[in-house]
């Protein structure tokens, strides 16, 4: 049996696609570009994707970047939305209808209730004659001269390319709009993009009896004790009025050992580091950990108007997911 060339098949498919891509881009309508695009910011309601088989299976997709980049939008399944689930879709919508012939029946059932909600539709088809690219308020032509199936037959390129004008519709609003990166973490609060966007300092650190400190005439020992006890590698140093003086870090352990003093009898103002970096509670907590990066430490301690309020390390960061 002849071995078959997988890589030059996949090259082909690859090559195949990249040219459908660079053909839309040299025949975009702009004219139906901005008035798509102006229709989708001036939507007072919710972006409404739909369309049939592969054609539905993009439309999901660019549904869920919409929603996730500033632009409220889901997928209604074209033949569900004719027995009822047309009543998702209000007169404060927008709707994109895609289908690669541009004559799907499920989608032209549908275009007389569109039309007489009088609901803005823009439709993204392969074919400028189509009823769907004639009945829509903007028809963006998405069509391929030919798809990467060597049979030409099954949607690949077609459905690439769909995608992509998709894309484009969602990224332009994204700019458009001043879409943020903390305004996109918070429709991805469970991913680790939402928690190093959203998660600030004062949730993780350590507060409270949680705090290693001792007075600065603690001896150096005891001071160990403390650090040993509270297991942050690190305790603060507090004057007489409870103010917060410096930080004792194993670092000034080594540095201190190295010197030779007697850990007994040296107090911990001798010894502690008095150049310390700090971080406000409502800090984020991924600026937390780039403090920590850039001063090559493993600690921070949190102060709030010159008051100690907690202590936050490396291992807080690793168990929260910021890194």
């Amino acid at each position: 049996m002849t071995q078959f060339d997988y890589i030059a098949s996949i090259k082909r498919t690859i090559a195949s696609e990249r040219d459908a891509v660079t053909e839309l881009l040299s025949r975009l309508d702009t004219s139906a570009l901005e008035t798509a695009c102006n229709l989708l910011m001036n939507c007072k309601g919710r972006v409404v994707v739909t369309g049939m088989g592969k054609s539905g299976h993009i439309g999901n997709k660019i549904a869920a970047t919409m929603a996730s980049t500033g632009s409220p939008s889901f997928f209604v399944h074209p033949a569900e939305a004719a027995h009822g689930d047309m009543g998702m879709i209000t007169q404060n919508d927008v709707v994109i209808a895609l289908s690669n012939s541009g004559e799907s029946s499920e989608i032209i059932t549908l275009l007389p209730l569109i039309k007489r909600l009088n609901i803005p539709l823009i439709s993204l088809t392969g074919n400028d004659n189509s009823s769907l690219a004639k009945a829509a308020n903007s028809h963006l032509n998405v069509g391929v001269s030919k798809e990467a199936c060597p049979l030409d037959l099954a949607p690949s390129s077609s459905t690439t390319v769909a995608l992509v004008m998709g894309d484009a519709l969602a990224i332009a609003l994204l700019e458009a709009r001043g879409f943020t990166a903390e305004e996109f973490a918070f429709s991805h609060p469970g991913g680790s993009l939402g928690r190093r966007l959203l998660l600030k300092v004062k949730t993780i650190m350590h507060c409270g009896s949680q705090i290693p400190q001792v007075s600065e005439t603690t001896s150096i020992k005891d001071a160990l004790m403390e650090m040993t006890q509270k297991g942050l590698g690190m305790t603060t140093v507090l004057n007489k009025e409870g103010h917060l003086e410096g930080i004792f870090t194993d670092g000034d352990l080594r540095r201190t050992l190295d010197k030779g003093l007697d850990l007994q009898n040296t107090s911990v103002i001798d010894a502690m580091t008095t150049n310390f970096s700090s971080i406000h509670p409502e800090k984020l907590a991924a600026e937390a950990l780039q403090v920590m990066e850039e001063k090559k430490i493993n600690a921070l301690v949190v102060v709030e108007q010159d008051q100690l309020v907690g202590v936050l390390n490396m291992h807080d960061l690793l168990r929260a997911g910021v890194i």
